[in-house]
């Protein structure tokens, strides 16, 4: 698992945004949504509900992130 994966996600998961996570992270926005991306593929579950610029924890987002944050 890459780390800097994990980061992007708790950030999304904190800030509701990928745009917001991107300015907290010092990266541009692709940067997070590409790293999410890998991090949903190598644990093979969708992290977010993506509804235009709304994001949300999916049940097994919440509980990745009940443990990082």
């Amino acid at each position: 698992m890459n780390l800097q994966h994990l980061r992007y996600f708790l950030s999304v998961a904190g800030t509701g945004s990928f745009s917001g996570a991107a300015r907290q992270v010092h990266v541009t926005p692709p940067t997070v949504s590409n790293g999410v991306a890998e991090l949903e593929k190598e644990l093979g579950v969708k992290l977010f509900n993506r509804s235009g610029r709304q994001v949300s924890l999916t049940m097994e987002g919440r509980a990745l992130g009940s443990y990082g944050m």
